[in-house]
C-alpha cells in the first residue's frame, strides 16, 4: 500500500510541531525500505483517552507502512473508535477515514495557530472550555436543561452529554458488515454498569454493531451507559484503560507482534501547581500500570516455557501423567513481541488533555504518535534483541535515545 508520507490534515501542522518532530528524529537514521515482519499475527492495541486518541492514528499511519496489515485490532474508549475505524474500512481507506473523524471532531477550532508555551497553554484553555460547553462536532452535544433537571431514571439524568452525533458519525465512517466479516478481528473493552465485570465485544463471538463500539467510550458522568442485550455499559476504562490482558489471553498458538499504544503514562514528574496535581493523577488512574503488565506478561511467558523444558526431562511413562498432560496443554506459548508507544505530555497541556479538541493540538498528537512510531521502525534494534529462548521480549524504542 502507498500512502502520503503526512496525511493531509497533517500538513497544516505548525512551524512548532515540525520543528519539534523534526528535532526528535534525533540521530536515528531511516531505513530506505520498511522491515518485513515474519509474524504470523500483528496486534494492534489502543488505550483509552479521549482527544489524545489523535496520537493512535498518528501510529496507525508510521505502522500502515509495513506490507502486513494489523490482524487484530483491540481498543478501549478513544481506542475503541480508532480501532472501529481501522477493522471498518479497506486497508487503502483507513487513514482518509482516520483523518475524516479527527477533521471532523476538532472542527470547531481555536482562532489562532499557537508557537509559544504561552500560546498553546492559552489554546488548551480556550479548546478545553469550548468542548465542556458546546460540545464536539461529530461526538456529543450537551443535554439541555441539565440533568438536575431531567426526569430520573432517564439517560438524561445521569450524564451531560448525548452522544447520538458520535452513533451518526460511526454509521458514516465505518463499515460494519466489513467488520462483521471477520477479515480483521476486532475487539472492544466496556463495563457492565450492574455487575461491574469487565468485558470485550469481540467479533469473533459476536456481531458487532455502532452501539458495542458507543458502550466502550461511554464514560460517566459525561456519557449515559449504552444499553445491549438488556445490559447497561459503560466504558471500559473504568476496570481496565488497555486490552493489552484481554490479547495476550486469547492469542493462539502464534508468533505474535502486539502494538501497545498508550495515551497516560505512570510515569512522571512531581507536580509544582494544583492543574499539574490533576493531570498527573489523571496519568496514574488511567494509565492502568500498563509497565507492570508488560513486565508480568512477560514472567509469566518465560514460566510457561521453563515448565515445557521441565518436562521436556521427564521419563517418557511420566509425560503420560494426567497431571503432566495438563501442564503440557496449559503452558503451551509462542514467541511474543511487545512494542511499547506512550503519548509523553507536553509541559504546556492541563488536566483538560483529553478533551481538548482544537484542531492545533489534534495535529501534534497526530505528529507525535507518528513520529514515535517512526523512530521506533527505524531503530537499529528494532526487533533485533528478541530470541526463541527468550520467548517474550519488550520494546520502548521511541525515546530511547532521548533518554540517554
Amino acid at each position: 500500500m502507498t500512502i502520503p508520507s503526512k496525511p493531509a490534515a497533517m500538513r497544516t501542522a505548525t512551524a512548532a510541531t515540525a520543528k519539534r518532530a523534526k528535532a526528535a528524529q534525533g540521530s536515528v537514521a531511516r531505513h530506505d525500505h520498511p522491515p518485513k515482519l515474519d509474524h504470523e499475527h500483528i496486534a494492534l492495541v489502543l488505550q483509552g483517552g479521549g482527544a489524545l486518541g489523535a496520537y493512535q492514528a498518528g501510529v496507525y499511519e508510521a505502522l500502515s507502512r509495513i506490507p502486513t496489515e494489523p490482524h487484530w485490532i483491540a481498543g478501549v474508549s478513544i481506542g475503541a473508535i480508532n480501532s472501529a475505524i481501522i477493522a471498518g474500512n479497506e486497508p487503502h481507506r483507513r487513514l482518509e477515514r482516520l483523518q475524516e473523524f479527527w477533521n471532523r471532531v476538532t472542527s470547531r477550532s481555536a482562532l489562532f495557530q499557537p508557537v509559544f508555551d504561552q500560546q498553546w497553554a492559552a489554546l488548551h484553555q480556550v479548546g478545553a472550555s469550548m468542548a465542556a460547553s458546546l460540545g464536539v462536532p461529530g461526538f456529543y452535544k450537551p443535554r439541555f436543561p441539565p440533568p438536575l433537571f431531567q426526569p430520573e431514571g432517564t439517560d438524561a439524568a445521569i450524564s451531560y452529554y448525548d452522544t447520538t452525533p458520535l452513533r451518526e458519525t460511526l454509521e458514516q465512517l465505518v463499515d460494519f458488515d466489513l467488520i462483521n466479516t471477520c477479515r480483521t478481528r476486532l475487539s472492544v473493552g466496556a463495563v457492565n454498569v450492574r455487575t461491574g465485570n469487565s468485558i470485550y465485544f469481540d467479533n469473533t463471538q459476536q456481531r458487532i454493531g455502532p452501539e458495542h463500539v458507543m458502550a466502550s467510550g461511554a464514560l460517566p458522568p459525561a456519557f449515559a451507559p449504552v444499553m445491549i442485550d438488556g445490559e447497561p455499559y459503560w466504558d471500559g476504562g473504568i476496570v481496565s484503560n488497555t486490552p493489552l490482558q484481554y490479547v495476550l489471553d486469547n492469542r493462539d498458538l502464534k508468533k505474535t507482534m502486539a502494538v501497545q499504544v498508550d495515551l497516560f503514562s505512570a510515569r512522571g514528574a512531581m507536580p509544582l501547581n494544583m492543574p499539574s496535581v490533576s493531570s498527573r493523577q489523571k496519568d496514574i488512574q488511567y494509565s492502568s500500570r500498563t509497565r507492570l503488565g508488560t513486565d508480568q506478561a512477560a514472567q509469566l511467558h518465560r514460566a510457561k516455557q521453563n515448565v515445557q523444558r521441565l518436562i521436556a526431562k521427564l521419563p517418557d511413562s511420566m509425560r503420560n501423567e494426567e497431571e503432566v498432560r495438563y501442564l503440557m496443554n496449559a503452558t503451551r506459548t509462542a514467541h511474543l513481541d511487545i512494542v511499547h508507544l506512550i503519548y509523553r505530555q507536553d509541559r504546556y497541556e492541563l488536566e483538560s488533555k483529553d478533551y481538548e479538541f482544537s484542531r492545533a493540538t489534534m495535529e501534534a498528537h497526530w505528529e507525535a504518535g507518528r513520529r514515535d512510531m517512526q523512530r521506533t521502525l527505524d531503530h537499529p534494534d528494532w526487533l533485533r534483541m528478541a530470541t526463541e529462548d527468550d520467548g517474550v521480549t519488550v520494546y520502548d524504542l521511541a525515546h530511547l535515545d532521548l533518554n540517554k
